[in-house]
């Protein structure tokens, strides 16, 4: 029994291209990631954030994540022992979902109030809409980590022309877009 339809094998064949062509990229490597980096545009997208360490060994008692413009939809999945806080701003251009017109859009994500050891590494969850595009497009969720100590990791470093990711030492987590093929 065949359950992928054609469009759906394509984009499950350019995902994994991406990833190859992609393979180590610094967000493997990085100490705030999203486990998944590469996705299609225009469709609903999980996002989960790691935070792998704390600050110099003091625990993390906040993530803060800045949502990317053109995303949409944003819903936290709440978390045991963190307090949940959302922040919205208003929309230049209105849209419709589900009948309903949106004015507002979720841009920024915070859980505090727990505390994760700088020995153990855990995930905060929300899912969105990606924005739909008709080119490869890479999106930054801007992250602070902020530690018992004071102490705050802010992966917010954003590469510009002629430069790397791989050039910063707190990079902020990419989401590579792979756009649709709509002639399929």
């Amino acid at each position: 029994m065949n359950f992928c339809n054609n469009n759906t094998r394509l984009k499950i064949t350019k995902i994994w291209i991406t990833l190859l062509l992609f393979g180590l990229s610094a967000t493997v490597f990085s100490h705030a990631s999203l486990e998944q980096d590469v996705a299609v545009s225009g469709e609903n997208y999980r996002g989960v954030l790691r935070i792998t360490h704390g600050c110099n060994g003091s625990p993390t008692i906040a993530v803060r994540i800045r949502i990317p413009d053109g995303v949409t939809g944003t819903k936290p999945m709440p978390k045991a022992g963190w307090q949940l806080e959302t922040v919205e701003m208003k929309l230049d251009e209105p849209y419709i979902s589900y009948g309903t017109t949106v004015t507002e859009n979720v841009r920024e994500l915070t859980w505090k109030g727990g505390l994760l050891s700088d020995n153990f590494f855990d995930e905060f969850v929300f899912r969105a809409t990606l924005p739909d595009t008709d080119e490869n497009m890479t999106l930054y969720f801007r992250t602070i980590q902020e530690c018992e100590n004071g102490e705050f990791l802010r992966w917010i470093e954003i590469p510009g022309s002629g430069e790397d990711v791989d050039d910063f030492s707190e990079p902020a987590p990419t989401l590579k877009l792979l756009p649709v093929d709509k002639n399929i």
